[in-house]
C-alpha cells in the first residue's frame, strides 16, 4: 500500500520499518541464506505490513539496458478513432524495434495518474498520452525525465512535443458555412468543455455565430456527452421540441453516431424536413446513411505516426529544442443522401 505521502514503499522504507539495513532486505527478498531467521522474519513482516512489491521490470534490466517499450495512454479504448491512432503509432514504433504498452483512462484524471505511474514503473522509454486533464502528473518534475509526447490535446506547463488538430479553425469554418446556407437554429452535441478538444471545438462553433451576428441559442447546446447512448438521448430531446434545430454540430464521432441513431428512430423518420448533421470526426457508414452530413475529417493514423516519430526523435537525441507543437489540417467530406462525396468547395 502507499505511504502517507502517496508513494509506494521502497526497500529503504522496508529497511527503516524493520530496523535493518537495505542490504539485509535485499538478501531476504532474493532468498539468500546468510541472514538469521529472526531478521528474516522481521523483514518479511515489514514487507507484508507495508505492502511492498519489487519492481520486477527494473530487476530484469541490466544497467543501461532499455525496456523497448513506449507507454501509450488513450481516453477511450472502445472509440475507433483511437484504434486508428494506435495503429499509426505502432507502425512507427514497431519499425524501430520497440513495442507499445497501452492503457485507457476513460477520461478520468486519477486513473490517468495511476496508469502513468505504472508505465514508469515498467521502465518505459517514453510516453505518448491523450491527456484526460491538466494535472501535475504530466509535468516534467513528475515524470522523472521520461520523454512525453501529447496527442490530440495539450496540457499547459507540460513542456512536451504535441500533435493537435485544427479544432477551432475547422469548427468555425463549417459552422459559418451552415449559417451562410440559412440555418439559424443549430444544435450542438459535444464533450465537456473541460476537455481540451471539447473547448476548442465549441469555441469555433461559438465564434462563428458571433461573427455572423447571430445569437447562440443556449437551449440547443449540450456539452458533456461522452458516449453514443447519452448523445442519442439528447438528440431525441432536440427532435421532440416544437421548434427543433435545422442543423446539429456533433463535436466528435460518438456524438455523431448517437445523433444518427436518433434520426433513424421511428419518431424521427416521420419528419419531412431533414436535419443537416455536421460531425467533427468521420465515422463508419456515414456515406451510405442517406442523410445530409458534413464531416470534418482528419487522419487519426497519421496523428499517431507523427506522435511516435516525435517520440523517437527525443529518444535518439535528434529533436529540436524547445518542444514543438504541430497542428494537423482537416478535410471536408459532404454527403447529400446519395452516398456521394461532394467536393468541399460546394459548401453544405
Amino acid at each position: 500500500m502507499a505511504g502517507a505521502d502517496g508513494r509506494q514503499p521502497t526497500i529503504l522504507t522496508v529497511a527503516a520499518h524493520a530496523g535493518v539495513s537495505p542490504m539485509t532486505v535485499s538478501r531476504v527478498l532474493s532468498g539468500q541464506k546468510n541472514v538469521s531467521p529472526e531478521l528474516s522474519e522481521r523483514v518479511r513482516a515489514s514487507v507484508a505490513e507495508l505492502g511492498y512489491r519489487r519492481n520486477e521490470q527494473a530487476r530484469s534490466l541490466r544497467p543501461g539496458q532499455r525496456s523497448g517499450l513506449i507507454g501509450v495512454a488513450i481516453t477511450n479504448i472502445a472509440n475507433p478513432y483511437y484504434a486508428e491512432l494506435l495503429l499509426g503509432a505502432d507502425e512507427v514504433v514497431g519499425a524501430s524495434g520497440r513495442g507499445l504498452l497501452i492503457g485507457s483512462t476513460n477520461e478520468d484524471e486519477d486513473r490517468e495518474s495511476t496508469l502513468i505511474s505504472k508505465f514508469i514503473g515498467r521502465q518505459v522509454e517514453g510516453l505518448i498520452v491523450v491527456p484526460a486533464g491538466a494535472r501535475r502528473h504530466l509535468l516534467p518534475q513528475a515524470l522523472g525525465g521520461t520523454p512525453l509526447v501529447l496527442a490530440s490535446r495539450a496540457v499547459e506547463g507540460a513542456r512536451a512535443d504535441t500533435v493537435l488538430v485544427d479544432d477551432i479553425g475547422a469548427s468555425y469554418e463549417q459552422t459559418a458555412a451552415l449559417l451562410a446556407a440559412g440555418h439559424r437554429r443549430i444544435g450542438y452535441l459535444g464533450t465537456a468543455t473541460s476537455v481540451f478538444t471539447g473547448l476548442r471545438r465549441f469555441d469555433g462553433f461559438r465564434m462563428a455565430h458571433e461573427d455572423a451576428g447571430i445569437e447562440l441559442d443556449q437551449a440547443l447546446v449540450f456539452a458533456g456527452q461522452s458516449d453514443v447512448q447519452s448523445a442519442e438521448r439528447v438528440m431525441l430531446d432536440l427532435l421532440g421540441r416544437r421548434n427543433p434545430p435545422t442543423a446539429v454540430f456533433c463535436a466528435n464521432n460518438q456524438n455523431a453516431i448517437g445523433a444518427v441513431r436518433a434520426l433513424r428512430s421511428s419518431t424521427a423518420r416521420a419528419r419531412t424536413d431533414p436535419i443537416h448533421l455536421l460531425s467533427f470526426d468521420n465515422f463508419e457508414l456515414a456515406d451510405v446513411l442517406g442523410l445530409p452530413i458534413t464531416i470534418i475529417d482528419h487522419d487519426a493514423r497519421e496523428l499517431g505516426r507523427l506522435a511516435a516519430r516525435m517520440m523517437l526523435e527525443r529518444l535518439e537525441g535528434t529533436a529540436t529544442q524547445p518542444p514543438r507543437t504541430v497542428e494537423l489540417p482537416t478535410r471536408i467530406l459532404s454527403f447529400v443522401g446519395r452516398g456521394r462525396d461532394i467536393d468541399a468547395s460546394a459548401g453544405v
